[in-house]
């Protein structure tokens, strides 16, 4: 853990910068603040898909005193049983992150790059493929639509997933993990990460 520490995390800690800032630039543009709602992202049931910003978010629990850490890991075990129940019930899965306490994520620092560019309008790049727009959350939405703009602020999220999957492919590489990774906050919250090397020999292998 202590390599990952020192040579992943800075490098994900600057590639999170530049999300932000490029966020920040498009809401800035549409005058757009996320203030919470009732369609809230902490609420959806997101998967996320990166070895590596599973670690990240790691380090940042492991900053938390321990009863806190306990809470939330508590917490995850919770929303993880109630996630199962409404996916054999067919019920749309819309429950609290177990990081959010009292309108406030105990990890804002380390969450992943899906909480961090979520809400705002953006686009994506493939290589021989259309530009692939995708349009913002309903909050957003309702939003750009009270709005008189001569053109579209474009949130390209395209250059920082490629950073992203490159680092990725670094880490994968040098630990030799070739298994997928699909897991939502909560989901990762409860794997065996506190056991020393367990985050690579055991949720990895």
């Amino acid at each position: 853990m202590k390599i990952f520490y020192e040579k992943y995390a800075p490098q994900i800690d600057d590639i999170y910068k530049q999300m932000d800032h490029a966020y920040k630039e498009s809401a800035d543009a549409y005058d757009f603040v996320c203030n919470g709602c009732e369609d809230n992202c902490c609420n959806t049931h997101f998967f996320h898909h990166t070895h590596i910003e599973f670690g990240y978010l790691v380090i940042g629990l492991r900053q938390l005193p321990v009863y806190q850490q306990n809470r939330v890991i508590e917490t995850a075990h919770q929303v993880c049983e109630k996630t199962q129940k409404q996916l054999a019930s067919n019920e749309r899965v819309w429950l609290l992150c177990p990081l959010n306490e009292q309108g406030k994520c105990n990890l804002y620092n380390y969450r992943p790059m899906i909480c961090r560019l979520h809400g705002i309008a953006h686009e994506l790049k493939f290589p021989g493929k259309p530009v692939q727009y995708t349009p913002g959350c309903n909050a957003f939405s309702q939003h750009f639509n009270t709005l008189k703009l001569n053109d579209y602020y474009t949130l390209d999220r395209t250059p920082h997933y490629k950073r992203m999957a490159l680092l990725e492919q670094q880490f994968l590489k040098e630990y030799q993990i070739n298994k997928r990774f699909k897991k939502t906050i909560a989901e990762m919250l409860i794997l065996p990460w506190q056991d020393n090397d367990a985050l690579f020999s055991t949720c990895f292998s």
